[in-house]
C-alpha cells in the first residue's frame, strides 16, 4: 500500500497505547470510562488479530507512583513489554521512541489517557518528526469535556486525523473477502455487542428491532 493513500491499511500501521492505568481511568471526566476501556480493548484485540505491532507504555510504575496497565488490556497483550516512563510526553522518552522506530512503521495510531496531556504531547511531536498520525477519539478521554475537546482541536489543527474504534478496525482490513475477514468479523461483533449493551443503559436510543449491522449481514 502506498503511504500517500488516504485510507490506512493494517500493514502500514503501528498501534501506540499510552497510560491505560487505573489511576488515569479514575481521573476521566469527559466520557464513560467503561466505554473508553471497551473501545481500546477491542481496538487492541483487532491489532493483535491483524498482526499490527503494538507499543504499550506506562508512566510512574517504576517510581512507585502508579499501577501497571489495566488487567483487561494487559490480558490481550500478555507478552508485550511495557515501556515505563517518568516523562509526561512519551516522545521524549528514549526507550519509547526506540520502540516506536523499531516497528518500521510511519503511520501511527495513537490512544492515550489523558487526551490533553499524554495523547497531545507525543502526537504533535510525532507529526513534527514526519510520522503520520491518527488518534481514536472514543478510545481516549480527558479530565473534563473541555480539556478533551480542546485537545482534539489542537491535534486536528496540528495535522493528526481523528477516527473512531469501529471505523479504524474497518479501515485496517477493508474487505470482507480478505484473509483477515474472519478475524475482523469476530472483533466487529464483539465491539457492536458491547456498544449495544452500553447504549441500553444510557441516554442513547438502542437500534430498532430487526436492525442488523454490516458485520452481522456478512
Amino acid at each position: 500500500m502506498s503511504r500517500n493513500r488516504a485510507t490506512w491499511d493494517a500493514s502500514e500501521c503501528a498501534l501506540i497505547l499510552i497510560d491505560y492505568q487505573p489511576e488515569m481511568f479514575k481521573g476521566i471526566g469527559s466520557s464513560d470510562p467503561r466505554s473508553v476501556e471497551t473501545n481500546v480493548c477491542e481496538l487492541t484485540r483487532a491489532a493483535v488479530a491483524f498482526d499490527i505491532p503494538v507499543i504499550l507504555s506506562t508512566v510512574g510504575v517504576n517510581m512507585g507512583v502508579n499501577q501497571p496497565t489495566i488487567k483487561s488490556l494487559r490480558s490481550i497483550l500478555p507478552d508485550a513489554q511495557e515501556v515505563d516512563r517518568s516523562s509526561m510526553n512519551a516522545w521524549e522518552d528514549e526507550n519509547f521512541l526506540k520502540a516506536v522506530k523499531a516497528t518500521g512503521k510511519k503511520r501511527l495510531v495513537f490512544c492515550a489517557l489523558w487526551t490533553e496531556i499524554c495523547l497531545a504531547f507525543p502526537v504533535v511531536d510525532a507529526l513534527e518528526d514526519d510520522f503520520e498520525v491518527t488518534f481514536v477519539v472514543d478510545a481516549v478521554a480527558g479530565q473534563s469535556k473541555e480539556e478533551h475537546e480542546m485537545a482534539v482541536q489542537r491535534l486536528i489543527q496540528a495535522g493528526a486525523i481523528p477516527n473512531t474504534s469501529l471505523a479504524m478496525i474497518a479501515e485496517w482490513f477493508r474487505d470482507w473477502k480478505s484473509p483477515m475477514a474472519a478475524k475482523g468479523r469476530e472483533v466487529f461483533r464483539s465491539l457492536i455487542t458491547e456498544h449495544r449493551a452500553m447504549h441500553a443503559n444510557s441516554r442513547y436510543q438502542a437500534p430498532p428491532d430487526g436492525y442488523r449491522s454490516q458485520a452481522e449481514m456478512m
